[in-house]
């Protein structure tokens, strides 16, 4: 998820470095990336395309990367290496070309590439995981792309809690981007994968009184006719309810 301040010629702030990463090249327009990349968490499907990011691996590119604070005593790059160096990868992270910095990112707010950033913590089975509001100071935006309320409780539903971190996430939102890789139908036998059903991002938004929920994390094996089926099925919603597509460009 690539985010642009208006009439910024690029971006200079990523959400997660999954393989969709590799497009924020395009949007650079032959340019090095000089920004920020804030990862959610360190499962596979949010880091492995960094190496990959062209923009960004190259002599005249600045990249520091966030990464939610283990507590543990390893620092970041070290943490980072054990998925990304030999015999696993060609390189660890010192080997990306550029001025690249691993840091870590604790709860609360701080200031990224001249964007307001709150970061808090979600539950997410394996591994610390934070959502983000990021806010230029005349919109917002909520990005939970993984997250398993069903930690926290059921809820009144059952579909899991609308928690307090959640909602300080997407309070009056323009645009929430939530993990919805369930149904209310599926979850009783995948919730043990730690992700969230459409239905649950949909009350949090609504609950929260944002303007917009995009449903993202699709399962992969959903097609396409029915993720469009899945974004009729909430038409009748007080919030606005779509399924991110990739490529897709969200004015907020």
């Amino acid at each position: 998820m690539a985010v642009a301040h208006d009439g910024a010629r690029q971006p200079s702030l990523v959400l997660d470095a999954g393989t969709g990463i590799r497009h924020v090249t395009d949007l650079c327009a032959g340019e090095a990336f000089r920004g920020t990349v804030l990862l959610s968490h360190l499962h596979w499907d949010h880091t492995q395309g960094l190496p990959f990011f062209a923009a960004g691996d190259r002599p005249d590119a600045r990249v520091v990367v966030g990464v939610p604070a283990q507590g543990d005593g390893v620092g970041p790059v070290e943490l980072f290496a054990r998925a990304m160096s030999p015999p696993h990868f060609p390189i660890d992270p010192t080997g990306l070309r550029g001025d690249w910095a691993f840091e870590w990112v604790d709860p609360g707010w701080r200031t990224f590439e001249g964007f307001e950033v709150l970061a808090l913590e979600v539950p997410h089975k394996g591994g610390r995981t934070f959502g983000y509001r990021v806010s230029d100071g005349r919109s917002t935006l909520a990005y939970i792309p993984d997250h398993g309320p069903l930690a926290c409780g059921p809820g009144d539903d059952g579909l899991g809690e609308l928690h307090r971190a959640a909602l300080d996430l997407c309070a009056a939102a323009d645009l929430v981007i939530h993990d919805a890789q369930h149904t209310a139908e599926e979850l009783p036998a995948r919730a043990h994968f730690g992700h969230s059903a459409a239905e649950y991002a949909v009350r949090l938004a609504e609950t929260a009184g944002a303007r917009h929920v995009l449903l993202f994390h699709h399962d992969p094996n959903r097609t396409d006719e029915a993720m469009d089926a899945m974004a009729t099925r909430f038409s009748a919603r007080s919030v606005l309810v779509s399924t991110a597509v990739e490529g897709d460009v969200y004015p907020v």
